[in-house]
């Protein structure tokens, strides 16, 4: 298993990734062109909430840690390409900003060699 020191700067990432997609999605969900933002809102609802989750994973320092941040990744990534669409919406460029640094967090501590995949052959299972 990794150490909390190790996961340090991949939660304090997360962290601000949360309220940078927070941030996002109030203020989506109050411009007045809302329905062209559905898919930043929907992304950054879903962005900040495996965000929450992989913080809790990594506190924990949960078996399943490494494979939350690998799929917290992807979906930062995600909310990034689309936030990133948005040029002249501030708190979209924030939004992606984050989103990219925790990407690159999560990618950093959840590269997942197969032996250590819960219930693999080789693997830890409990």
């Amino acid at each position: 298993m990794a150490h909390l020191d190790d996961f340090r700067a991949c939660i304090d990432a997360c962290n601000l990734c949360v309220g940078a997609c927070d941030r996002c999605a109030a203020a989506c969900l109050a411009a007045p062109n809302v329905q062209e933002l559905n898919r930043s809102i929907a992304l950054a609802i879903d962005c900040a909430a495996i965000c929450r989750l992989a913080a809790g994973f990594m506190s924990r320092d949960s078996e399943f840690a490494l494979l939350v941040c690998a799929a917290c990744a992807e979906v930062c990534d995600a909310c990034a390409r689309e936030c990133e669409g948005h040029a002249s919406m501030e708190h979209c460029q924030q939004c992606g900003a984050a989103c990219r640094r925790c990407a690159e967090e999560c990618r950093r501590v959840g590269v997942v060699p197969r032996a250590w995949r819960p219930g693999e052959a080789g693997g830890t299972t409990t």
